[in-house]
């Protein structure tokens, strides 16, 4: 899963300042109340690097797992000097080890966990962080560098769950684009761009309020202005797949009745006051929403993609939510630069989880 893109143009001055200004307000928030992150991926190069820099910043506090013979072996060998800040654990010598695998054995049990297979999955470092968290002893994971999607995923739904209302986990984008007219000066949040191909009605209202979450965690909006996108505003077109968005809108206000949001609305009337004037009348969102939820994955991946590449904007992202506390997917292609920033990301949506 890609991380972090930044767009090849970078001939806009005003767009490179808006993107450094978001990520240094990450960063800060993120140092000013420190979190616990896992890195079970310790033994990965750019990993260890990433540590030893978001240890030197202050950060986060970062837990590593693995055996500290071998990480404080490869940090000499980067000549990296801050692992000695980190906490490691190693799951084979953990006095934590017996007690974790009892209780993913008790979170497991219905579905076929036995004590014998979760001493050994309790041994894998993703499962083994997830484990840390749920018990209370760390805050949140990033993995990826070298694990698939499906290998981070599936222990933090298994252990850490959805979030209290949320059934489904999806992915958000922070978009720096070069229109500050629009968003929150140039700067969007949408949704799913990651997970959920063809949500139903259900899914999307829970896409709606962990977009909107997202956007006050990491992005620092006061004040989230949510739209339902669709090819129809405000009843302008019928059809089944406008009917859905209609119903998601009905159903995000039940599952968070403080959520400003609103749908449908075509992205010109969501986000230009003028035609969200004309086309939807007397609304609070209409011509200012920062936060766009798509109404499906195909939609959402290539209109940010169309939006990155074509109007030079930058994307941040994806960034999971839904997760009980949150857990981070790295592009196994990642660089140093992007775990270091997510390690930010996800101290940030863990103080707001």
């Amino acid at each position: 899963m890609p991380r972090m893109r930044r767009s090849g143009l970078s001939s806009a001055s005003n767009i490179n300042i808006r993107y450094m200004t978001l990520i240094e307000s990450i960063i800060e928030r993120a140092k000013s109340n420190r979190q616990r992150i896992v890195l079970p991926e310790s033994l990965e190069e750019r990993t260890l690097r990433a540590a030893d820099r978001s240890l030197a910043d202050g950060i986060a506090d970062i837990i590593l797992i693995g055996n500290p013979d071998e990480i404080f072996a490869l940090a000499d060998k980067l000549g990296l000097k801050n692992i000695d800040k980190a906490t490691i654990i190693d799951p084979a010598t953990s006095e934590k080890t017996a007690e974790y695998a009892n209780l993913l054995y008790e979170l497991r049990k219905n579905k076929g966990m036995t004590p014998e297979k979760a001493a050994q999955l309790v041994l894998d470092p993703l499962y083994f962080g997830c484990l840390i968290i749920k018990s209370g002893d760390a805050d949140g994971q990033i993995s990826g560098a070298l694990s698939t999607t499906g290998e981070t995923l599936r222990p933090a739904l298994q252990i850490i769950k959805c979030a209290p209302g949320i059934t489904y986990v999806s992915g958000a984008m922070l978009m720096i684009t070069q229109t500050p007219e629009y968003g929150e000066n140039g700067v969007l949040v949408v949704g799913d761009v990651a997970v959920t191909p063809m949500p139903d009605a259900s899914q999307l209202a829970q896409i709606a309020v962990c977009t909107a979450q997202t956007a006050k965690s990491v992005a620092g909006f006061a004040d989230p202005r949510v739209a339902m996108l669709s090819f129809s505003t405000m009843g302008s077109a019928k059809h089944e797949v406008v009917d859905k968005v209609v119903e998601a809108t009905r159903l995000a206000k039940e599952l968070d009745p403080a959520l400003k949001v609103e749908g449908e609305l075509q992205a010109d009337a969501a986000l230009v006051p003028s035609v969200g004037q004309k086309k939807a009348p007397g609304s609070e969102i209409a011509g200012h929403a920062n936060v766009l939820v798509f109404p499906c994955l195909e939609v959402g991946n290539i209109a940010y993609k169309l939006v990155q590449r074509l109007g030079n904007a930058d994307a941040i992202g994806p960034i999971l939510q839904g997760i009980a506390r949150p857990v981070n997917d790295l592009s196994r292609g990642c660089s140093v630069d992007d775990i270091y920033k997510m390690v930010a990301i996800t101290a940030c949506q863990a103080m707001d989880a």
